[in-house]
């Protein structure tokens, strides 16, 4: 709430545009399906959910305050289920999640039975969704749904990424978390009628590259673990060489011999093979 009453104040003084990128998570556990934007939503104010629901819910009103007051030029949209390269491994999404315990073999973990639906938009054409709400007239100012209308259950996501990664995973039921919504999809018809706007990328094809990225990004931690242990029993490495650098001060004192010993003792730690194949990167 803060970043966004600060990124108003800002948008306030400078007279410029500005995004607010809201969430299907405004909606709740929705009675209605699929969402329009003029459905209010059934949201939990107290529950495990509400501090990120009620707090876009409240981000939302502020907008609209700032433009009625101050006529100030605002976008709101509300983003649906999003995924794609470059999301991070752990930041706890459905599909994310997924694909990193398929590309590790591990157990796919569904909550609940699955039944649960959400609607996944590839991320091309959601930032294709951002830029045109930009580009829109000034008096359509949202919210406007943005996302994938093609609903999926959670176990059929589980299956899809199973079927295209090859793994042997298998799918582990979990209990279902208090509050978690039961259906999502949006309705785009304002996105289509304003912006001219709907999503092309289908989910197998979506998720295909967001595999294909995820197991490059694992193949490349598997390697920089390596090397990063070898760095890290190299400097260990080096850490004896200096202590014994100060022992051969200490007995061997100064002049050609202390010279000699430290010289053995850089050799005997360079013939190590780790440290030598970490050098030889």
């Amino acid at each position: 709430m803060l970043g966004a009453i600060n990124m108003l104040g800002l948008a306030k003084r400078t007279r410029a545009k500005i995004f607010h990128a809201s969430t299907s998570e405004v909606y709740g556990d929705p009675h209605v399906h699929p969402q329009p934007e003029s459905y209010w939503g059934y949201v939990n104010p107290k529950g495990r959910r509400a501090c990120y629901d009620e707090g876009k819910r409240c981000a939302e009103s502020l907008f609209f305050d700032y433009s009625r007051q101050h006529d100030l030029l605002i976008k709101v949209a509300r983003i649906f289920n999003t995924y794609g390269p470059r999301m991070h491994p752990e930041d706890g999404r459905v599909v994310s999640n997924f694909v990193i315990q398929a590309l590790r073999g591990d157990p796919i973990t569904i909550y609940g039975d699955g039944s649960q639906t959400r609607s996944f938009c590839y991320v091309d054409d959601l930032i294709e969704g951002f830029l045109r709400l930009m580009h829109s007239r000034d008096d359509l100012q949202g919210p406007v749904n943005l996302g994938n209308p093609t609903e999926f259950t959670i176990l059929e996501l589980a299956e899809k990424v199973i079927d295209i990664t090859g793994s042997a995973s298998r799918l582990e039921f979990r209990p279902l978390p208090s509050d978690d919504p039961r259906k999502r999809q949006p309705d785009i018809g304002l996105a289509k009628t304003e912006l001219g706007w709907q999503p092309k990328v289908q989910l197998e094809e979506g998720l295909e590259k967001t595999i294909e990225y995820f197991d490059r990004l694992l193949k490349l931690s598997a390697r920089v673990s390596k090397v990063d242990f070898a760095r890290s029993d190299r400097r260990q490495h080096a850490g004896d060489r200096r202590r014994a650098e100060r022992e051969d001060y200490r007995l061997i004192g100064d002049g050609k011999c202390r010279r000699r010993g430290v010289r053995d003792r850089r050799r005997a730690a360079d013939s190590d093979p780790v440290t030598a194949f970490v050098a030889g990167k």
